[in-house]
């Protein structure tokens, strides 16, 4: 497991008196004929999401460990669903995750 595997983990877990989390799984792979298809969501979707318990709003959570960047896309996505009246930020600690569920 990463660090930032890690990390998400220990968020889902402190958040769950507040929130419905979920985590966010996407691959790439190689048919059995040689074609590479990817699953999952567009680029810079937030690796958890869900809603806040107290009143339904959504919920994006870019998970990052203390040195880790946060993409160009994830940026934009973040911007987006902010825009739209999502809770959605960056969080590197399950009290990061937390203020940000509670000062949304």
């Amino acid at each position: 497991m990463t660090e930032e595997h890690a990390i998400q983990n220990r968020i889902r877990a402190a958040l769950a008196p507040y929130c419905v989390i979920f985590r966010i799984n996407v691959g790439a792979a190689l048919t059995p004929d040689g074609r590479f298809f990817r699953t999952g969501v567009p680029p810079g979707f937030s690796d958890l999401f869900g809603v806040r318990r107290s009143d339904g709003r959504a919920v994006f959570i870019e998970v990052k460990t203390a040195s880790g960047r946060v993409s160009k896309d994830q940026k934009q996505f973040l911007s987006r669903m902010r825009a739209c009246g999502a809770i959605a930020g960056v969080a590197r600690s399950e009290e990061e995750a937390i203020k940000l569920i509670m000062e949304g």
